[in-house]
C-alpha cells in the first residue's frame, strides 16, 4: 500500500507537485485570459462570478498553492503536494461512492499523451465494481477551432476513455490521440447519450473541457488540472465541479502510475 507520506515524496521528485515545469508567465496569462472571458481558457465554463485577475490569482494559490504575490511574475509554478494528496482523496471517495452506487460513469481527456494510462484503470477497476462505463458517439466528427484554424476530429474510445484523433491522420483504435481544451467532444457524447435514451452518466471523469463542459451542464464532474487551467477550479468553487486535483498533466505518462495505486486503494478498488 502507497502511504501519503511516500506518494508525496513521489510527487515532488517527479515534479508533479512541488516545483513544477509550467512557466509562471503562462499561469499568469491564463488568468489574464480566464478574466477577459476568453473561450480558450474557459474550457467550456460559464462562470456566476466576474472573476478578476486578481481573484483568479487568488483562487489559484489557495487550491494549488501557486505563489499570490504580484512581483511573482517569472520562472516555475509551484502546487502544494498537501493540496493535491487532499485532493486526491477527495477524488477517490467520489470513485467509491460512484462504486457503492454501480453508477454509469463516462471518462474523457484532452491529454491521451500523458494521462490515458491514468483514466483508463479508474474505467477498468470501475467497470470490475459493476460501473457501466459509457461509450456514446463513437466515430462521430468534431469541429473545434484550434490556433491552426477550424480542425476535425474524431471522437474514439481506449480502453473506455474518450478521446478525439485527427480526421484522417490516425487509425482507429491506436493511441495516443490529440491534446483539446475543447468541451464541443464531452457535448457531442452527451447528446448522442441524450439522444439514444440514455443511460447518461452520474460521474464524469476527465480534465479540461470533459470537466468543465461537463460541470456546466449539471453532471457531476472531476478531474485532474495544472497551475495553467484556472476553468477547472473556477467550476469547483462555483460549485458545477466537484473534485479537481492540482498537478502538473504534462510530465511522462508512468509517473502518474503511483497515483493510479493510491487512488484506487483509497476507493478500495484495487483489483
Amino acid at each position: 500500500m502507497l502511504t501519503p507520506e511516500a506518494l508525496r515524496a513521489h510527487l515532488v521528485g517527479a515534479r508533479l507537485a512541488g516545483t513544477v515545469a509550467t512557466p509562471r508567465e503562462e499561469s499568469l496569462r491564463s488568468y489574464r485570459l480566464f478574466a477577459a472571458r476568453d473561450p480558450r481558457v474557459l474550457l467550456g465554463l460559464d462562470p456566476e462570478g466576474a472573476w478578476s485577475e486578481r481573484e483568479v490569482v487568488e483562487l489559484m494559490a489557495d487550491r494549488c498553492g501557486v505563489s499570490a504575490g504580484p512581483r511573482r511574475t517569472s520562472g516555475q509554478d509551484v502546487i502544494a503536494p498537501e493540496r493535491t494528496l487532499a485532493a486526491l482523496d477527495a477524488f477517490a471517495e467520489r470513485l467509491a461512492e460512484a462504486a457503492r452506487r454501480s453508477a454509469p460513469v463516462l471518462l474523457g481527456t484532452g491529454h491521451p499523451h500523458r494521462l490515458l494510462g491514468f483514466y483508463a484503470a479508474v474505467a477498468d477497476a470501475l467497470s470490475a465494481a459493476g460501473c457501466a462505463v459509457l461509450t456514446p458517439a463513437q466515430g462521430h466528427c468534431v469541429d473545434i477551432t484550434t490556433r491552426f484554424g477550424l480542425r476535425t476530429y474524431n471522437l474514439d474510445y481506449v480502453r473506455g476513455v474518450a478521446l478525439v484523433r485527427r480526421s484522417g491522420l490516425e487509425r482507429p483504435g491506436c493511441e495516443p490521440g490529440a491534446h483539446t481544451h475543447s468541451p464541443l467532444p464531452v457535448r457531442t457524447v452527451l447528446a448522442a447519450a441524450a439522444e439514444a435514451g440514455g443511460p447518461l452518466p452520474e460521474l464524469v471523469i476527465g480534465d479540461h473541457g470533459w470537466v468543465c463542459g461537463a460541470g456546466q451542464l449539471g453532471f457531476e464532474a472531476i478531474g485532474a488540472a495544472d497551475t495553467d487551467d484556472p476553468a477547472p477550479f473556477v467550476g469547483e468553487a462555483e460549485g458545477c465541479v466537484s473534485v479537481v486535483v492540482p498537478l502538473d498533466d504534462g510530465v511522462r505518462s508512468d509517473y502518474y502510475l503511483p497515483l493510479t495505486r493510491y487512488v484506487l486503494n483509497r476507493a478500495c478498488l484495487s483489483q
